[in-house]
């Protein structure tokens, strides 16, 4: 069995994994502020 690297491996997908899902979690939040704005003035 091969000597384990600290620090060899490629995340190269992993970090389009996330930086895909900060992109879609700043929508997300982003369109529901806006949601809860429009509700408020609606009602208001």
């Amino acid at each position: 069995m091969a000597e384990h690297e600290h620090g060899n491996m490629d995340i190269e997908e992993q970090e389009k994994t996330f930086e895909g899902f900060v992109k879609a979690s700043a929508w997300v939040a982003g369109l529901s502020i806006a949601v809860i704005v429009f509700i408020g003035l609606i009602n208001g």
